[in-house]
Parts: structure tokens; C-alpha cells; sequence
């Protein structure tokens, strides 16, 4: 018995390859139509140099891109996004093959004939039975389980049944495989061969008592169900939610490589100041790279499901600023008629909020968590740098930077009294660097070291530490100017500049070997935000060579046996990559008793931000995110928290008090830390 191939049965009367070259023409020049569409709106909008490094970039590319290395942070979904990928990159060769079976009914790809097609075949089967049981457990998983990162909020338009489209596209492929293989198996009496071909067992099971007549059809039928449904979901893709199977790995190639730093105002031009506007106000001010990552969300939710500000109830979910985003792109760009003129009231404040905008703490949570390396902060940060340009900045945050532009810090204090902290020290003098004077190190202090009482605690810490080390240090007091990391992030690019300046020339002014800060913030803009590089280190990784080098040592028990726990900063570890310093250092220090919350690493909890941020005022936080962290280390029976940054210290420190734990739970800088056991 055997079956008329595809190939070699007219349809309607006319020849199978002239319906196969018809189908596969129209398929391909839609497809091309769309894919120039949505490259005409890339190269329409701004410029973003993203050639750097090619190697780095294809090292992603292939590690998160066609690896899927983020994808296990959410185990289960991520296994079975991983198992879809793999199909869909086995799957691929099965498809060329049955394009070319529309017009002759022995084609085969290049090298895939004999044992190796043979191979190829088994895996392919049992590689169709396995998309089709994740398929199923995906839409069974939405319609009955409905995990709340998958729900939108903010805005009336609804995505959730393209999901069910594509899984029930991808279904249809799988069935319309095992009915084309299953009817071929079954002609030949060969339903016993399930441990080989389980998928097309499974189909021959299904036809077994069918009458030959009726095989030949099924077997035509499935396979042009099969191309049909294969070009129908390759041309849905560029118009749905889904438009990221295509742009994924593209946008992870481009991925932003200066993680901590902010993109300028403008790429490409010299002086922003002679734009007409600053930032993004229109949609069009966005970068084409940007408009890639809106092409590229897969709506999967990690991003705003990991985002502190929602996670206490503030207006923000950073997903939802890219679906908004591709919605606006998909009604104002449309592919099959005119783009749509502008609305006359302006993107940034109406389709994003500014409660949305201003929600963000700039932690990086989000982007740390996209398996596609969709960017936030630069977005956030340009609709800001519009806003501020607008005067619509929040009352709360106008004063500190008030303050900042007329004294060069947020307390209101003088410049003459940045080196007061100092006096207080015994036995030790503090240099103050003048112009042309050299040192070992340069101490940044940066306005909380220098002017807040709790914060000025740990720059004696430092400084004992620095003395005790034998490092030859200094500051430079008077000439020092806040380091400007939140002042960038809130969009005033004007001050930033002013402030960052005036600290280049006063580095500059002076010789050293390396600058040593204990602000992450600080560390974190003179490292990536200054446009002219200095050797910035952080206190914690000078404490971890210290200790290494053995320029200093650590006896006592002051933690008593008491647990401790670790609180990662944002600017430190997800921004800057310092995660092993600040415990290496905790792991000298005598009867430490360590445990991790269980969020840490790149996925600790923001505490809600530092400098000029500290006094934003939210109304819409159900609970305040430094409350929600201390509650953390509750929940492991922690005693004592230990940062790394001045500004958690503060929010943590308030947050034990506001949530019952004070007594309960000590909160100390690591750097006070390793002063309490210095021998």
C-alpha cells in the first residue's frame, strides 16, 4: 500500500508545486511587507550606536539569546519557554523540508538523507509530541491557574487571547504533522512503531481503521493544513504580541553593554542644549533601540513582577510601559494603511503617566529579570529630562535639588563645612587635598558622608580604616560637589553636568592613584556617568583587598552570635556586578553567622532609592519598600543587617523602627562593621 504524496495531487485542478510556489511567494512577500514596515518606523526615529563590541554582543546572542540563560529564573515557566525554543530551533529544519515537499514529494535537505535523516526523524517526533504537551500545559496554565504577572493593568486593552492564538497556531502545526506522518505510518501497518515515531503513532492510532482512499487524503490534507498554518502564524507574529519570536535575539545583541551609566539626551549630538526639547516627549524622540525592545516584550510580567514600586502598590509596572508603547506603535504605524498623524497631546505624561514615570526608583530589578535585555531606566530617564524641561517635577524632590544647584549638596549646608566630620576623629588628620597636592587615595565623601550626622558615622569608620591600613588618603573637602548619580536619574541633565564638572576639575587638579567611595551611587556615576574615566573602587572591594593583603585584621564579638544577613544595593550589585566583596569581607569577620534573604544577589529588594529620592513623596505605596524589606529579614530570624550603601542604611534603619523591630533588628554599614573588629 502507498500513499500519493502531496507533490504529485493537483489541487482544484491545478498542479501541486504552482499552489506551493503560489503560497510560498504570497507568504514570503507579506511577510517582507510587514518585517519593511516595522524597520521603516527603526529607522524613522532617533539614532543609537549599538555596533560596539560585536564579540561581547554575539557572546549574548548566543548565551541569552539562543541559550536562554534568564529563562530558569522562573524554573517552571522558564523550562517550558526553553522547550518551545528548542522546538521551534529543531522544528525549523522539519518545516524547510515540507516547503519543498509542495513541490517534489522526495525532497530532502543537504545532509539529511540515510542515518542521519533517519536520526533526524526520530528526534523530530518525539521533539512534536513534546511542543504539543507544552502547548497544552501553557494554555491549561492561563485558563485555570491565571498567574497574576500575566494580568495587565493601566490601560483597557487586553492581550491575553493572542497568547491563546499562537499556542493553539503552534498546536495546529504539531497535530497537522502527526496527522501528515501518522497517515503515512498507519498505510504501511506500522502503528507498533511508537518507541521510534511516538508522535506519528500516536496519529496512526488515531486513522489505524481508516480505508486507504481515506489515508491519501488525510496525508494531502495534513500536509497542507501544515504550510497553511506554518505561514499564517509566520505572518501573525509581526502584528501581534508576539513579534518578539522574531526581535528577541536581535535585541539581545543589541543589548545596552554600560549597564550603570544613562544614555546622553541625544545620540550624536554635541550640545543638547540647543534642542527644541529635552528628553522624550513625543514617541518619535524615542531611539530605534527602544522601539525595538516595545517590538520585542513577550508580555511575560518578570519585570514588573520583580519591580519594587509595584510590588508595594505604586502606579508603575514597567511592562506595561512597553505594551502601551507597542499598542501606540501598532495604532499610529499600522502596516496595511497610512501611519496615523501624532495626537496633540504628547506621549510622555498621557499614554505613560507621570505617576508611572516618577514611581521608578531606578533600581535596575526589571531589567536585571528580562530574558530578553529589555531596557527601563533610559526610557524612564528621558521621559523625566522631558517632564523636568516641562517644570511638571514633583514638589517634594524641587527643594534637595534647589539646594543642590545653589550649594552643591542637598542639606543646604555649606561647602566650607564639608570637612567638620573630620574633627571629630582622634588621632588622625585628614588631609585635604589642594589643587596639585598627590596621594595614594582619594577619599570621595560625597554630601551624606559629609553632612547627614548618621551617614558622617561611617565616614569616621572609613577613615580609621584608610589610617589603620597604612594608605596614604585625602579628601577634597571645600572642592568637592555632590556626586550627582540621582541628580542625572530624576532628568536634570543641566545640574548634572554643572556638579559632575566641577568634580572632574578638581580630580583632575590633583594626582592619585585610585578613588575609593562607600556610596554605591557615587562609586556607581563617577564609574559609568562621568565623561571622563577616573579608577573609582568601592569600599567594600578596598576592604576585601585589605583583608586579602593582610593590611588589616579582624578580632572581637560584637555581633555576638547574632544572625546577620546581607542586603546587596542596587547601584553595587545588580548596576555594578559587586556581589562577592561585601561577603568575602563578611566571611573574615569572627563567629559570623551568615544567612541570605531569599531575595538577594541580582534579585534583591530595592529599598526605595537614595539621595534627592529620599525625599520623594509617594501617596499611592500601600507599604513602604524599605518596610518590606526589613519584613524580609524578619522572616529568616535575622538580627542584624548589614548594607553596603548609606542610603539603605537610612531607609532600613526607619523601616525597623515603622515596622515593630527596633531592638530586634540592628541595621549597620559594613564599613562600620569591619571598624567594630578592627585589631
Amino acid at each position: 500500500m502507498t500513499l500519493l504524496e502531496p507533490a504529485d495531487v493537483p489541487l482544484a485542478g491545478i498542479s501541486a508545486p504552482i499552489v506551493a510556489a503560489a503560497v510560498l511567494l504570497a507568504a514570503i512577500a507579506i511577510f517582507s511587507y510587514v518585517m519593511l514596515r516595522r524597520i521603516q518606523l527603526l529607522r524613522a526615529v532617533l539614532p543609537d550606536p549599538r555596533f560596539s563590541e560585536i564579540g561581547r554582543r554575539i557572546w549574548l546572542a548566543i548565551v541569552y539569546g539562543f541559550g536562554q540563560a534568564r529563562q530558569p529564573r522562573y524554573l517552571g515557566a522558564g523550562i517550558m519557554h526553553i522547550l518551545l525554543f528548542a522546538g521551534f530551533v529543531i522544528l525549523s529544519l522539519r518545516s524547510l523540508t515540507l516547503i519543498g515537499r509542495g513541490f517534489s514529494s522526495g525532497f530532502h535537505l543537504p545532509l539529511m538523507t540515510g542515518s542521519v535523516g533517519f536520526a533526524y526523524e526520530v528526534l523530530k517526533d518525539y521533539v512534536v509530541l513534546m511542543v504539543l504537551v507544552v502547548c497544552i500545559v501553557a494554555m491549561v496554565r492561563r485558563a485555570v491557574f491565571k498567574p497574576a504577572r500575566y494580568q495587565h493593568t493601566g490601560t483597557s486593552k487586553g492581550h491575553g487571547a493572542e497568547a491563546y492564538v499562537i499556542l493553539g497556531m503552534v498546536s495546529a502545526l504539531m497535530i497537522t504533522d502527526m496527522i501528515y506522518d501518522g497517515s503515512a505510518l498507519a498505510v504501511g501497518g506500522h502503528t507498533s512503531g511508537a518507541a521510534l515515531f511516538p508522535a506519528a503513532s500516536l496519529g496512526a492510532a488515531f486513522m489505524g481503521a481508516a480505508s486507504q482512499s481515506t489515508l491519501s487524503v488525510l496525508h494531502v490534507a495534513g500536509y497542507w493544513a501544515h504550510i497553511l498554518v506554518f505561514f499564517t502564524l509566520l505572518n501573525y507574529l509581526p502584528i501581534s504580541k508576539h513579534f518578539h519570536v522574531i526581535t528577541a535575539i536581535p535585541n539581545v545583541f543589541f543589548a545596552k553593554l554600560n549597564k550603570g551609566g544613562i544614555k546622553p539626551v541625544r545620540w550624536g549630538v554635541d550640545d543638547w542644549m540647543e534642542l527644541e526639547e529635552c528628553g522624550v516627549g513625543r514617541f518619535e524622540q524615542f531611539t530605534w533601540k527602544h522601539v525595538l525592545d516595545f517590538y520585542s516584550c513577550a508580555d511575560c510580567g518578570r519585570c514588573s513582577d520583580n519591580c519594587p514600586a509595584a510590588t508595594v502598590g505604586r502606579a508603575l509596572s514597567p511592562r506595561m510601559i512597553s505594551i502601551k508603547a507597542r499598542d501606540y506603535v501598532y495604532e499610529h504605524y499600522p502596516v496595511f494603511s497610512a501611519n496615523k498623524d501624532p495626537d496633540d497631546k504628547p506621549f510622555t505624561g498621557n499614554i505613560v503617566t507621570e505617576q508611572e514615570i516618577w514611581a521608578c526608583t531606578t533600581c535596575g530589578a526589571c531589567e536585571q529579570e528580562c530574558p530578553i535585555f529589555i531596557e527601563y531606566i533610559d526610557k524612564i530617564v528621558d521621559m523625566r529630562r522631558y517632564l523636568v524641561e516641562q517644570g511638571e517635577m514633583p514638589v517634594s524632590l524641587q527643594k534637595p535639588l534647589q539646594q543642590i544647584k545653589k550649594k552643591g549638596n542637598a542639606y543646604g549646608a555649606t561647602k566650607t563645612k564639608r570637612a567638620e566630620w573630620t574633627k571629630a576623629l582622634e588621632g588622625i588628620q585628614v588631609k585635604e587635598l589642594q589643587p596639585g597636592d598627590a596621594t595614594d587615595t582619594l577619599f570621595f565623601v560625597d554630601s551624606c558622608g559629609s553632612f547627614d550626622p548618621r551617614i558622617q558615622e561611617i565616614s569616621k569608620s572609613f577613615a580609621r580604616i584608610l589610617h589603620r591600613s597604612g594608605v596614604e588618603f585625602g579628601i577634597l573637602g571645600k572642592d568637592e560637589t555632590d556626586s550627582g548619580n540621582e541628580i542625572r536619574r530624576l532628568g536634570e541633565e543641566g545640574l548634572f553636568e554643572q556638579v559632575s564638572s566641577k568634580n572632574i576639575e578638581a580630580f583632575q587638579a590633583r594626582e592619585f592613584r585610585e578613588i575609593v567611595a562607600f556610596d554605591p551611587h557615587a562609586f556607581n556615576v563617577i564609574r559609568n556617568d562621568y565623561p571622563v574615566k577616573f579608577p573609582v573602587t568601592h569600599a567594600s572591594q578596598m576592604l576585601a583587598r585589605f583583608l586579602e593583603q593582610g593590611r588589616i585584621t579582624l578580632k572581637g564579638n560584637y555581633l555576638a552570635g547574632r544572625l546577620v544577613t546581607y542586603h546587596d544595593p542596587c547601584y553595587l550589585g545588580r548596576h555594578n556586578g559587586v556581589y562577592n566583596e561585601p561577603r568575602a569581607v563578611l566571611g573574615r569577620i569572627p563567629g559570623m553567622h551568615l544567612r541570605e534573604m531569599h531575595r538577594s544577589f541580582t534579585r534583591s529588594f530595592c529599598c526605595s532609592g537614595g539621595g534627592p529620592l529620599l525625599w520623594y513623596e509617594n501617596e499611592e505605596e500601600k507599604e513602604r519598600m524599605g518596610e518590606r524589606r526589613v519584613k524580609m529579614a524578619a522572616e529568616i530570624g535575622a538580627q542584624v543587617i548589614v548594607t553596603a550603601c548609606p542610603f539603605c542604611l537610612i531607609n532600613l534603619e526607619d523601616a525597623v523602627k515603622t515596622t515593630g523591630n527596633e531592638g530586634k533588628i540592628e541595621v549597620i554599614d559594613l564599613v562600620e562593621l569591619v571598624d567594630r573588629y578592627l585589631a
